[in-house]
């Protein structure tokens, strides 16, 4: 059985992945639609507080849309987390405490997150690989004797 064509995926993904704030979009969908889910529970659990209607459906409807266009289109990050974070701040007045706090803080984090994205930031190397990178440099280095007056 060949793995050729499966070998490409898993790296073309995390590339894919690294040049957009993936985990605060996808945080940010999975709150809004949380809060969706949670509008469809059953009558013994959900609690009417606020103002419920369109305004129950439009706002998680927006931080879903706002989680896919931050991971779609990462140029425009900082309006859709700003856009994010307002919204789901609304989500406790209209849907359910913002899905029971759970879908609240989902959307918050997101938001966050992608608004804290810097694009051009190096990739992060592990304190195991810098340490070991600093023997193998210091290994290499000649000693050099020190000279006494």
């Amino acid at each position: 059985m060949s793995r050729g064509p499966r070998e490409g995926v898993r790296p073309a993904f995390r590339q894919w992945r690294a040049g957009r704030p993936f985990w605060g979009g996808l945080l940010l969908a999975l709150g809004g639609a949380e809060v969706l889910l949670t509008l469809k529970a059953s009558l013994d659990v959900i609690l009417h507080v606020g103002m419920q209607g369109l305004a129950g459906y439009l706002l998680p409807v927006v931080m879903l849309l706002c989680g896919v266009l931050i991971l779609f289109n990462p140029a425009q990050r900082l309006f859709y987390s700003v856009i994010g974070v307002l919204v789901s701040l609304g989500t406790w007045l209209t849907s359910n405490l913002g899905g029971f706090f759970i879908g609240l803080l989902l959307g918050l984090v997101g938001s966050c997150l992608a608004f804290g994205w810097l694009p051009d930031q190096e990739p992060r190397v592990s304190r195991r690989r810098r340490r070991k990178d600093a023997r193998a440099t210091k290994a290499a280095m000649p000693a050099t004797p020190v000279r006494q007056p």
